[in-house]
């Protein structure tokens, strides 16, 4: 039996809730396509999200630990698929609109700099005299304008739902694309790619920050959404202590998550009395979210992570290291453009050298630009 385009349409009324946002009320793209006869417009996006380099790239990227530093921590990659699985859990169980969700989650993190949070800290910090640098406007730029796919325009024609939705922190101030008003909130099932990022990195950085010894049992026992994982854990048969345990406890520290944002989110559909998606983007709060509870706790847990995994003070090597190799090579770049590929000096008339440098240098793999820094600095030995 074929599944045609048509019977996928008739499948998403009958089971995607009315505030799910469906393909046949999408916007469209900037440049107009015809219908492929076999995949929706979400499911085109999200597959050519899978086919840029942006997103090959990100297997060679520092999520926490930089990259080749252990094989089992993760990476910008193995990151980016955990947020795309947990997106489809959520969406599924809210009857929201799966393929929307995913494709914004395998999005995200296009834009990230090598050398994780620390290289993105370097770069807002090299550009904050030419407009600054944030990770979700480069992810941005990276499908709308760099990715180079077809003959006639540049970036990778997404649609209008998965281009505002890669477009974030909003509500506070008016935000314009293609000359059109954002509404404050974006749709729910970009909502849901946002929360899916951080509960991941809750539960994945805690994972990593065991395995490599920065943090152990005795420090997280003082995290109370710990505690109830653990609890889940012992009431498994397991005995505190050893792989096993660490490992089922951050199984179940993620479920419990995951469970929360899907059962207080469904609250917040009924209490805000969200029927179509432009409910969910004009009424002043954000429905994807956790319970009152689980936001301290999960708030409690970020600000440990930040004080005992991302500042630790090995990792804190990583954070120097990083900060000098983009700014030595933010500084060649400026200078001798020429170093650049052919594509990225293109750019430069339109763009300015500064921000062709960072965009450059932003698409770059961690051992990229180790590589391209150590040649910086062989050069000038040999001088």
């Amino acid at each position: 039996m074929l599944r045609e385009l048509e019977d996928q349409y008739r499948h998403e009324d009958s089971d995607l809730a009315a505030y799910a946002v469906h393909n046949l009320q999408s916007l469209g793209r900037r440049f107009p396509e015809k219908i492929h006869p076999l995949r929706t417009d979400f499911q085109r996006d999200r597959d050519r999200v899978l086919h840029t380099k942006a997103f090959r790239r990100l297997e060679y990227k520092t999520q926490v630990f930089l990259n080749g530093a252990g094989d089992h921590f993760r990476t910008r990659l193995t990151h980016t698929i955990e947020v795309a699985a947990i997106c489809r859990t959520i969406a599924r169980a809210l009857c929201l609109n799966e393929d929307l969700a995913e494709t914004i989650a395998l999005a995200h993190d296009l834009g990230h700099t090598p050398f994780g949070h620390a290289g993105e800290r370097a770069m807002n910090e090299i550009m904050k005299d030419y407009g600054g640098f944030d990770h979700n406007l480069q992810a941005f730029r990276v499908v709308d304008l760099l990715e180079i796919k077809y003959p006639d325009y540049d970036g990778i024609n997404l649609t209008w739902e998965v281009r505002t939705g890669l477009i974030k922190h909003r509500k506070d101030k008016k935000t314009f694309l293609d000359g059109k008003e954002l509404p404050p909130y974006p749709s729910l099932e970009a909502q849901i790619a946002d929360i899916g990022d951080d509960l991941t990195y809750y539960g994945h950085d805690v994972d990593d920050g065991l395995d490599a010894g920065l943090i152990n049992e005795k420090m997280l026992k003082k995290m109370k959404i710990w505690e109830l994982a653990s609890e889940n854990a012992r009431k498994s048969g397991l005995k505190e202590g050893g792989e096993r345990f660490r490992a089922y406890t951050v199984r179940c520290l993620i479920d419990m998550m995951v469970r929360d944002v899907v059962q207080n989110s469904s609250r917040n559909i009924e209490k805000f009395k969200i029927r179509k998606p432009v409910d969910a983007q004009n009424c002043g709060a954000q429905i994807i979210s956790f319970s009152p509870e689980f936001q301290k706790m999960t708030s409690a847990l970020r600000d440990f992570l930040y004080a005992n995994v991302y500042f630790h003070k090995k990792v804190s090597r990583i954070n120097k290291i990083a900060a000098d190799c983009m700014k030595k090579l933010f500084e060649l770049y400026v200078k001798k453009p020429e170093k650049m590929g052919e594509n990225a000096r293109s750019r430069i008339e339109t763009d300015g050298i500064h921000r062709t440098a960072a965009d450059y240098i932003a698409g770059m793999t961690d051992r990229y630009a180790l590589l391209e820094y150590k040649k910086i600095s062989n050069a000038k030995k040999e001088k």
